[in-house]
């Protein structure tokens, strides 16, 4: 099933910031890829900033470089999606605290050597961040762009999805997502990760506080959703991405911990051959202990692309040829 597999650290230790995390991928049609990431003194310090790399078709990296603000406000969780007129919007989150994140958004136009000016997604929202909040946005086979989104106020994790009927122009929030409970107690859920199976119906998988994935189902192209329910797939509540391949696959990149706030070690790759009801394990990226978290998935032209935090230290790329 997988016939190569390539593991690259986008940066040595150390040399950019003291600490990093919250990696996004983007394969292009040139064979270059985009991975951002945040990065600074630490998690939440008025030094963080959005970080970018440009990998080249002959598997160079650039030099990492800072993109975003330099206000003194903390940044986080950028999200990178390449338009269909060919830029490349990058989604940030901007905040001292989660509770106060606003989501801006800059662009590039030369496969992302060069970026404008920050925006913000939705003007004058104050709900703790508009638009995609950690995976990939995903544009459904009618055209439709979906953004996995969720806030984090006051201990109330609640998950929805932004929805953009002309490429992220502009937004429509859905309904948050009905609360699930677990033993009588709310499950917190947050950092949804989408996918459509082959009938156009559209799924997402979710981060939990009660030591399991949690899922949800819509079909009516991502506007209202049922209520999420408990899987069998451990979670850690870190966060998860998957993504579909071009056999119908779906693919998990996870940490198998079944610990609210668990420990990040290890990181696993699993598929699904049945629209996520059953995974079968296939590769482990990190074995052993540390942190190996946060991870983001992207499948394009036969290779799977996944990006992930190495011990707040560094980004790890991974590039996995299929064979399908």
């Amino acid at each position: 099933m997988i016939k190569s597999a390539i593991k690259e650290y986008i940066f040595p230790a150390d040399s950019v910031t003291k600490s990093c995390h919250a990696s996004t991928v983007l394969p292009l049609e040139d064979g270059t890829v985009l991975a951002a990431w945040f990065g600074g003194k630490s998690e939440k310090d008025k030094s963080v900033e959005i970080y970018v790399s440009v990998r080249s078709a002959l598997g160079v990296w650039s030099a990492p470089f800072a993109v975003s603000e330099n206000n003194d406000i903390p940044h986080w969780n950028p999200v990178l999606y390449q338009n269909e007129d060919g830029g490349i919007t990058l989604f940030y989150k901007l905040g001292k605290e989660i509770e106060d994140w606003i989501t801006k958004y800059i662009k590039s136009y030369d496969g992302g050597k060069t970026w404008s000016a920050p925006k913000e997604l939705v003007p004058g929202d104050v709900s703790g961040g508009r638009g995609p909040v950690k995976n990939k946005c995903i544009k459904t086979s009618k055209g439709v762009l979906l953004a996995p989104a969720s806030t984090e106020q006051k201990n109330k994790w609640l998950p929805f999805i932004d929805i953009s009927y002309d490429d992220g122009k502009t937004w429509v929030k859905t309904p948050e997502m009905e609360r699930a409970k677990y033993k009588g107690a709310n499950v917190h859920l947050i950092q949804p990760s989408l996918w459509e199976d082959k009938d156009g119906l559209i799924h997402c998988f979710m981060r939990s506080d009660k030591g399991a994935v949690y899922r949800s189902d819509s079909s009516d192209g991502g506007t209202t959703w049922k209520k999420p329910y408990r899987t069998s797939l451990p979670n850690n509540n870190s966060g998860l991405d998957c993504c579909t391949d071009s056999a119908g696959r779906i693919w998990l990149i996870y940490n198998p911990v079944s610990v609210n706030w668990g420990v990040r070690h290890p990181l696993s790759l699993a598929f699904s051959n049945d629209n996520g009801k059953k995974f079968t394990e296939i590769l482990l990226p990190e074995a052993g202990n540390g942190e190996f978290s946060y991870p983001a998935i992207v499948y394009k032209d036969g290779a799977l692309h996944i990006t992930y935090t190495h011990k707040r230290k560094q980004i790890v790329y991974w590039k996995i040829l299929l064979e399908e």
